[in-house]
């Protein structure tokens, strides 16, 4: 019998996460629905994209249909295309190295630092030559990179820093919001990020230019001065450009989950300390823990453990108690397709990703979950 994935869900006794969701959310949805108009390209996509550059602290927004679209719009936007090079981690999720080789330019692999698991300043110089015309940074599992100085590198070099903040909407460092410091950012509302629209993504800059070429580029290169689906005339097409827009429904349910971000998080960082407070009897887990200048948002919760080995029982040990635990991230360029562009060692890299496994944790997580997830690993240890 072939299981549905309702069912494939209620095999995990704790999954690795559950969506934060309420009335209010239902009932957006609903009202544009009811309308029975402006599905696609409604009020609703200024409203949200105003409120996230409000929260945010930037000039300007745009939402698009993922952050990965939302990362290629932003390196179009920036001129970045064949004969380029962009510096990127390898310890990120795939779609920030492809976004590179989709806009015709070549990601150059760079090692990452222990301390946020994002790029190390130390190694980016040496990285740089005179085809470098960006560095993506990523903040990982809902911490900020260490932007500062990625941002200082990149002025005396005269590119430009486009953010991976996908995992960390509402982080800070230095009490600056991630997305406020960079040239642009990108973020994603996917299923498992800390809200969530099912899928989308938005783009965050002070750069007009850069603005006014995404909101081409997310439109087949339309220029209109009203909304398409209300022009009774051509349209008037100046470039070229994708479909990637982000639909009213879509902008609607993330205008209901940013009003809940701020308690979203607090409730994701009172787990987190449950957990942390549970864990830290063990000296062969290394668990989260950021400076005072790091305002930790908890997208994610990932330990790091002794080695691979080590790290591997403990997911087969978690798997066998119906608790899901996820390694991210494999290094990128040692996947097949990446293996052949760059034949490189990133020892960071390699060696952390051999350590970390990302353990469950959402906001409406209870006690007896909390307990069962940390009395496992107990057993894992004590056995």
């Amino acid at each position: 019998m072939k299981l549905s994935d309702d069912k494939k869900l209620d095999i995990w006794k704790i999954p690795l996460y559950k969506i934060y969701t309420d009335d209010e959310d239902v009932d957006t949805i609903t009202r544009i629905i009811k309308r029975g108009s402006r599905w696609a390209i409604g009020p609703e996509i200024e409203e949200f994209e105003n409120a996230l550059k409000k929260f945010i602290g930037v000039d300007y927004c745009l939402t698009l249909n993922s952050g990965t679209s939302a990362l290629h719009a932003s390196l179009i936007a920036n001129s970045i295309g064949a004969g380029d090079e962009v510096i990127v981690p390898s310890f990120t999720f795939i779609s920030t190295a492809n976004s590179v080789v989709n806009s015709g330019a070549r990601p150059i692999f760079s090692d990452i630092e222990k301390e946020t698991l994002g790029l190390d300043p130390l190694y980016i110089s040496e990285k740089i030559s005179s085809k470098s015309k960006a560095i993506i940074p990523v903040d990982y599992a809902g911490q900020s990179c260490k932007i500062f100085e990625v941002m200082e590198i990149a002025k005396k070099n005269k590119i430009k820093v486009i953010e991976d903040a996908a995992e960390s909407l509402g982080s800070k460092i230095k009490g600056r919001k991630v997305g406020s410091i960079s040239d642009s950012a990108i973020f994603s509302f996917c299923g498992n990020k800390i809200i969530t629209t099912g899928e989308g993504g938005a783009v965050v800059t002070n750069d007009k230019t850069v603005f006014e070429k995404i909101k081409l580029i997310r439109s087949h290169g339309r220029q209109d001065p009203v909304n398409y689906f209300d022009n009774p005339n051509q349209s008037k097409h100046i470039e070229t450009g994708y479909n990637w827009r982000m639909s009213s429904i879509t902008a609607a349910l993330g205008i209901a989950q940013l009003s809940k971000l701020d308690m979203i998080i607090d409730k994701r960082r009172e787990v987190a300390s449950k957990i942390i407070s549970n864990l830290t009897k063990f000296p062969e887990i290394i668990t989260p823990k950021p400076s005072t200048d790091y305002f930790h948002i908890f997208q994610m919760f990932t330990i790091r453990l002794p080695n691979k080995q080590r790290r591997d029982d403990l997911h087969n040990f978690l798997t066998g108690k119906k608790i899901f635990s996820k390694v991210y991230f494999e290094p990128v360029h040692k996947t097949s397709f990446y293996s052949k562009y760059n034949k490189l060692e990133l020892p960071q890299t390699e060696q952390i990703s051999e350590q970390v496994l990302t353990l469950p944790l959402y906001p409406n997580m209870t006690k007896d979950e909390i307990y069962y997830l940390t009395n496992s690993i107990s057993e894992f240890f004590e056995d």
